[in-house]
């Protein structure tokens, strides 16, 4: 994941390179999530693509907005709501938070992983009741 991670924001810098965007690439199980901002629908698009692109990607969840890039502010709030999901999760015995990765974005928490279907609906809730969380959206892959 980590491979597929520094390849696809290298080929989004390649792609991009004269436009002006925030794409952030998250890679869970070869599953790829697309989070920022992008100036139009033909550059979300293209950023899909190069996505799927990538070697071993297997789905690609494209969550970008067509919008302005975020304020230095957002992007600071945003990493500091991912930084306390994570530590609730870390603290909540009934999930394991290392098979859930964590990713904010204009107060938009994702959360990715493998996990059961309690671990599901426990991470949910805790990210759902996080202070600068404005909604959550699951990409899970639910085990049994």
């Amino acid at each position: 994941d980590q491979e597929i991670e520094m390849r696809g924001m290298s080929r989004m810098s390649e792609t991009f390179k004269d436009k002006a965007v925030n794409i952030s690439v998250t890679s869970y199980n070869r599953q790829v999530l697309l989070t920022g901002q992008v100036p139009d629908e033909a550059a979300r698009a293209r950023a899909a693509e190069v996505a799927r692109a990538v070697p071993e990607v297997r789905t690609v969840f494209n969550e970008l907005a067509i919008a302005g890039i975020s304020s230095l502010t957002t992007r600071t709030n945003d990493t500091g709501t991912t930084a306390n999901v994570k530590t609730r999760l870390l603290a909540d015995k009934r999930v394991s938070a290392n098979n859930i990765k964590v990713v904010t974005e204009a107060g938009v928490t994702y959360l990715m992983g493998l996990v059961t279907p309690d671990e599901a609906s426990t991470a949910t809730e805790i990210a759902r009741n996080t202070g600068g969380v404005s909604k959550v959206v699951t990409l899970f892959e639910i085990t049994n």
